[in-house]
């Protein structure tokens, strides 16, 4: 069997997925999750990233690992990460394994005419809660407030990527699995991607929202094994 390579999602780290790690290894698996850069035990970003800019870490640390064949598995974050890294580099990905994957984005155009727009009112009192409230539309979460320096830049950067636009250029096999009560990337979103996607296959998983590594290893296990 193939090891599988987990890259987890923005604002995590490799030890929330030490269950899912735990019980794929029960099957006989190897698996590999680092901190991506930024995260975890990593000191933080420096200078801004792109997705290219960790797609490029993940192929250093691929080679470093001697992997050259394997599932790649990406959470939220790291499923643009993933999606990304299949597309350039389709020939070492046995298997594309996306679990609530961060793909689909609001437009750069919409999102910077949104700032834009929201700016003329920053003499207002409230502006600052509606700020936050407004990075908290465009992804779900609070991870825009709760980031600093080259971390937000990397963080606004990322999210003005909508990567829908090359779900259509990708050749590896495809596997979509997703939290049934997903509200931040919600199901909708993976019906979107499994059509534009030739042969994706999506697996759902009920009552459950965006973190089933922690709130259902077991079941999001059942699901990987079973696609693998």
């Amino acid at each position: 069997m193939a090891p599988i390579l987990i890259l987890h999602g923005w604002g995590s780290r490799a030890k929330n997925w030490a269950k899912v790690k735990e019980l794929l290894e029960k099957n006989g698996i190897k698996v590999l999750v680092p901190d991506l850069p930024g995260f975890g035990d990593n000191p933080p970003l420096t200078k801004l990233w792109t997705i290219d800019d960790y797609v490029r870490w993940v192929k250093d640390f691929a080679k470093r690992s001697n992997l050259d064949h394997f599932f790649l598995l990406g959470h939220s974050f790291g499923g643009a990460i993933s999606l990304k890294y299949a597309l350039k580099f389709p020939g070492e990905i046995k298997k594309l394994i996306l679990v609530d994957a961060a793909i689909i984005r609001v437009r750069r155009e919409t999102v910077e005419w949104l700032a834009k727009t929201l700016k003329i009112f920053s003499f207002l009192p409230g502006y600052p809660l509606a700020r936050k409230a407004f990075y908290k539309f465009i992804v779900g979460k609070s991870d825009y407030q709760d980031a600093m320096g080259a971390t937000r830049e990397t963080y606004l950067k990322a999210i003005r990527e909508d990567l829908s636009v090359h779900l259509g250029l990708v050749s590896v096999p495809t596997v979509l699995i997703w939290g049934e009560k997903d509200d931040t990337t919600p199901l909708k979103d993976a019906f979107t991607i499994k059509d534009k996607i030739s042969g994706a296959v999506l697996e759902a998983i009920p009552g459950v929202k965006h973190n089933p590594h922690t709130v259902s290893p077991e079941l999001l296990v059942e699901r990987i094994t079973k696609n693998l």
